[in-house]
């Protein structure tokens, strides 16, 4: 390939709304251009990286044994409707009409469409098993998309979907999926997690998430150094932080504590650990427009409300919300800031955090502005908690859910996620199949997504510098560029130049001539700003010696290596950076 043939379209800055560094490189490398909020042209640069990255998940699929079909963006709302996901997916969902009124879906995933198809196709248990899966737009009407590609609203999904007889049978396919994954992932050349993960809208039983490890990532993940536990945060459970209660110390005490509406504020106040202080959430459930209830979640003051496993509290299934003031003052006779489990106006369900339920002398809202109580305990000056459950996300030195040691988090970007996910769609669009006895049963099922372009910027998160991007090799639009130093004036060195590169390209290797006759400083400035792995330089000096530089994008300075060696040592370099 040679540069002048080819669309080269680099930056020095990038526009101001960009918000993080994959986003920024993208821009300036020239791999995506915006059209309008989260949608992106995908220039030649850019999408010879997505190519290579569905080449390899084709690859991966196949050898997993699944097979490669096309379904189309536009899906009809009667199978949404059939679903129920018509009503519940919410805004993100974008709904249009065609000429004839009629309801369709911009599709962010294929759940109905792919069962509808099962439905009509598999007949017999002897059809099965069967993964189907395909590489598509996507749309995701996102109230705010930013981030570039990390969170654009249409973007790239490879998305799967296994049909199997038993529960048996999709468990066997999630985990051949699942070790697909792995593969895919680290033929990519990307440092990842696989974590335990909460099913989300997509519904199910079974869920892991693949994590590409990055600062700039959105999800904390727990893990142990010590073991291979793993969970996303919103999974990772909390265990209590004392094993047991111990016996009160304290008087309960009406406490004057002005203006300490937070719980950082009455610790300072009292000079006492953050702790000991108690934060009541109060949250309300209701049912057809109806308040059903109100709630009062304890944590302790330096915890945080995990809202995932809030809303599996039984009485919460059916969806929550923060209670109104006016719900609040109803119930407790009193604005938040000052709330607590203690004589309140109204009944409220009191549920305490596993720590919380093994306290003892700590400090909860009276309410009553500016006063708190003092030395409660359980049992003798308020009721036992209606429930004890897992409320918090865990922290960093907690002990580990898998009993071994203590936890550390890290952030990551989520680029894959495996479900398994039962009879839900199949038993909502009613897709059976005759088993062996003869009679119909419904498909056991998993789904499988890889997003695709959002890959490009988890990549790049993790892979760059300050000149730019750092492309692992599986993933570069390029994998070697030959840059020819003064080839305009130099015969020598454009002759051996083009030599060189068509060797390279002879042997497989995806290799660009950079001849548009750039000075060296803009031609290694575009090349490392586009982040191709391997770079060689021929210049007359260097020739004359019968030596060239070699370097690779993560390397300080180049090498210098023998003319006639070059192709052998490039084409080694590349292939075992594939091969690893």
């Amino acid at each position: 390939m040679k540069a002048s043939q080819f669309f080269i379209s680099t930056q020095k800055e990038a526009p101001a709304d960009a918000d993080i560094i994959s986003q920024k490189l993208m821009l300036r490398a020239g791999m995506i251009k915006k059209l309008a909020a989260g949608i992106y042209n995908y220039m030649p640069m850019g999408l010879r990286s997505i190519r290579k990255v569905e080449a390899i998940i084709r690859e991966e699929m196949n050898a997993a044994g699944a097979t490669e079909l096309l379904m189309p963006v536009i899906q009809p709302a009667e199978l949404w409707q059939e679903s129920g996901r018509w009503d519940k997916y919410g805004p993100e969902l974008m709904r249009i009409k065609d000429r004839h009124d009629r309801d369709f879906i911009v599709q962010p995933t294929s759940e109905e469409v792919i069962t509808d198809i099962a439905r009509q196709e598999l007949r017999s248990y002897r059809q099965l098993p069967q993964n189907w899966y395909h590489i598509q737009t996507k749309f995701r009407d996102e109230r705010r998309p930013r981030f570039g590609v990390m969170r654009g609203r249409e973007f790239t999904m490879k998305d799967a979907y296994s049909f199997d007889r038993n529960t048996e049978g999709a468990l066997k396919t999630y985990d051949a999926m699942f070790a697909a994954y792995l593969r895919i992932f680290g033929r990519l050349g990307l440092q990842f997690r696989a974590v335990a993960a909460d099913t989300g809208s997509i519904g199910g039983d079974r869920s892991h998430e693949f994590q590409v490890i990055a600062d700039a990532g959105e999800d904390l993940l727990v893990y142990n150094p010590e073991t291979d536990y793993a969970a996303n945060i919103e999974l990772a459970e909390a265990l209590p932080l004392s094993a047991e209660r111990a016996a009160p110390a304290e008087e309960l005490t009406l406490t004057l504590t002005p203006g300490t509406g937070r719980c950082s504020e009455l610790a300072d106040y009292l000079k006492l650990p953050l702790s000991r202080t108690i934060k009541s959430l109060i949250f309300a459930t209701e049912a057809e427009g109806k308040l059903t209830g109100i709630w009062l979640l304890m944590l302790r003051g330096d915890h945080e409300l995990n809202e995932i496993k809030a809303g599996k509290l039984p009485g919460f299934g059916d969806g929550f919300r923060m209670a109104t003031e006016a719900e609040i003052i109803d119930h407790f006779g009193c604005k938040p800031g000052f709330l607590g489990p203690i004589k309140t106006v109204k009944p409220v369900h009191v549920i305490a955090d596993r720590t919380v339920a093994n306290m003892s002398d700590f400090v909860v809202g009276a309410n009553q502005e500016d006063y708190h109580y003092t030395g409660v305990n359980w049992g003798r000056d308020l009721p036992e908690p209606e429930l004890v459950a897992d409320l918090r996300n865990i922290v960093a030195g907690d002990p580990a859910p898998d009993g071994k040691g203590v936890v550390a988090i890290q952030r990551g970007i989520e680029v894959g996620h495996v479900f398994y996910l039962g009879t839900k769609y199949s038993k909502a669009l009613d897709a059976t199949f005759l088993d062996e006895d003869g009679k119909p049963k419904h498909f056991e099922m998993g789904c499988y997504g890889i997003g695709v372009t959002r890959l490009l910027g988890a990549a790049i998160e993790q892979n760059h510098d300050a000149k730019g991007i750092v492309w692992p090799t599986a993933m570069a639009p390029f994998e070697v560029v030959v840059c020819p130093i003064g080839a305009d004036r130099s015969e020598a060195v454009r002759e051996a130049a083009f030599r060189l590169h068509d060797e390279l390209a002879a042997a497989g290797i995806d290799v660009i001539i950079d001849d548009r006759g750039e000075r060296p400083g803009v031609m290694f400035a575009d090349w490392e700003l586009i982040g191709v792995p391997y770079r060689v330089t021929l210049g007359d000096r260097g020739l004359k010696e019968g030596m060239v530089e070699f370097q690779h994008r993560r390397d300080e300075a180049a090498t210098k290596v023998a003319l006639a060696g070059i192709a052998a040592t490039v084409i080694g370099r590349v292939r075992a950076d594939l091969a690893a």
